[in-house]
């Protein structure tokens, strides 16, 4: 048998590829959209990607498996579990097998069993894999998909964060508490392999290391602890992480079928003069580093620098809405690939950010201060202070008369703010405060981004409030 880990990083997915090598075939568990990687690994390996397997209709990127479908003919393995809003209605378009709760597929001598295991999502299932051409022929490992991660399990509020089902996330979290029963019977020896790692939206702690086993996590994950069914359900709906925007359109887009990558139009490259009227109209998002946006950048623009573009873009590009990028053009391609996995097919143009900068296009700059050039105007009431972190973070301890502005709410919510006072932007660090800076200095605000944001004020010993600090 062989098994390759795929990671992708700037959405913290994880997806898996099991050949076996007596057969010459392989099969995709949760592939994302970019699947030339996959293509190539199997033929590295000499192997033909046969099919592709979903645990659950994913929210945070657009998956892949129709793109296997059509590349190669993949047949396609998904969930047949929970009500009919949820059921995959590309499948009758190619090649596939519908599972429930004890079916069994094999690829080769690699068996598969499924588990239902409803929670995150109604119809999500997970895969127990026995390598029966390996003599032991016992279960060796589970793909979970977002049921059970490494140190936590997936939220089941997204249905009514993301979705808008009303009730959902009580009725989820109710399921999942079934679910985590399943997996307490399977045998500890069991390796755990799920779709998402530390950094994903689809839980909350979750562990860094890519896989574990079921016997580690009954041990020490915190939410395997609770055998009261009230008092995991209240664990598991608190202090989930806020849900992207662009989740609720995931859902869908998972569901009906991504469109095809060959079938998106291409990009145009858009001449630098026309850069100050399309940031007027439409929503430009500058690529580069936020050091260098901060002293020199085009009007009408926001920052959003490559290493976060995946992380926020699904929070400030609505559906459907055209989209432009300036971006180095060594890093265009990695950008593009990057807005399409969480499904903005809607880039129409790009500016080549060297172009721009010989340009002579009129730009402008943003100030930047310490939190000890700022206390005594934050504290005097002459500026207004936005704290752009989560909640979770502005709780356990925030800077006093902040006012608690989430960043990926920001762009939406903008036209709420106060306009008639000054602005300084805080973060944890100063990376989310610079993208707020941009946003906020594009509607017309006077602001400034405080640099190294709560972490260098409370270097600095000046005075919080919160959860924290009270326990100190």
């Amino acid at each position: 048998m062989f098994l390759k880990y795929f990671y992708d990083k700037s959405l913290a997915h994880a997806s898996y590829m099991i050949g076996c090598q007596r057969s010459g075939e392989a099969i995709v568990i949760d592939p994302s959209r970019s699947v030339d990687q996959y293509l190539d690994a199997a033929t590295a390996e000499g192997l033909r990607i046969v099919g592709s397997a979903e645990t659950h209709i994913h929210a945070d990127f657009v998956s892949g498996s129709r793109e296997l479908a059509d590349r190669v003919g993949a047949k396609l393995y998904l969930s047949d579990e929970g009500p009919a809003d949820w059921k995959y209605q590309f499948a009758v378009q190619h090649a596939s097998e519908l599972l429930k709760h004890g079916d069994v597929f094999h690829v080769g001598k690699v068996r598969l069993d499924v588990m239902h295991t409803p929670g995150h999502t109604p119809e999500s299932i997970s895969f127990v894999l026995t390598d029966e051409g390996g003599g032991a022929n016992v279960p060796m490992g589970i793909f979970t998909g977002d049921f059970v991660f490494v140190g936590s399990i997936g939220r089941p509020d997204l249905l009514e964060t993301a979705a808008g089902v009303v009730g959902s996330a009580e009725l989820g979290a109710r399921q999942l508490f079934q679910s985590v029963q399943k997996f307490r019977a399977l045998p500890d020896h069991l390796q755990v392999w799920p779709a998402h790692g530390a950094g994903s939206a689809c839980g909350k702690g979750l562990g860094a290391i890519p896989s574990s086993t079921v016997g580690y996590e009954k041990l020490f994950n915190p939410a395997l602890q609770f055998h009261d069914e009230q008092k995991f359900v209240d664990y598991i709906l608190a202090d989930q992480p806020e849900t992207p925007f662009y989740f609720a359109v995931m859902k869908r887009v998972n569901k009906v079928g991504p469109e095809l990558i060959r079938n998106l139009p291409p990009v145009d490259v858009v001449v630098p003069h026309e850069l100050p009227r399309v940031a007027s109209q439409h929503l430009v998002i500058d690529t580069t580093p936020a050091a260098e946006f901060s002293k020199a950048h085009v009007p009408g623009t926001i920052n959003v620098p490559s290493a976060t573009l995946v992380q926020w873009a699904g929070f400030f590009v609505g559906d459907a809405q055209p989209v432009y990028l300036l971006s180095d053009p060594t890093l265009f391609g990695d950008n593009l690939r990057g807005l399409r996995s969480i499904g903005i097919d809607n880039v129409v143009g790009n500016f080549n950010a060297d172009i721009v900068r010989e340009s002579g296009l009129r730009t402008e700059s943003y100030l930047s201060a310490t939190p000890q050039q700022l206390r005594p105007r934050i504290e005097s009431g002459e500026v207004k202070l936005l704290d752009v972190r989560a909640a979770t973070e502005f709780h356990d301890g925030h800077i006093a008369r902040a006012e608690h502005r989430f960043l990926g709410k920001l762009l939406r919510e903008i036209k709420g703010i106060d306009k008639s006072k000054p602005v300084v932007a805080q973060c944890l660090g100063g990376g989310r405060s610079a993208i707020a800076t941009s946003i906020l200095q594009r509607a017309g605000f006077d602001v400034t981004n405080m640099s190294g944001g709560f972490s260098a004020w409370e270097a600095a010993g000046l005075p919080v409030t919160g959860t924290q600090s009270e326990r100190h």
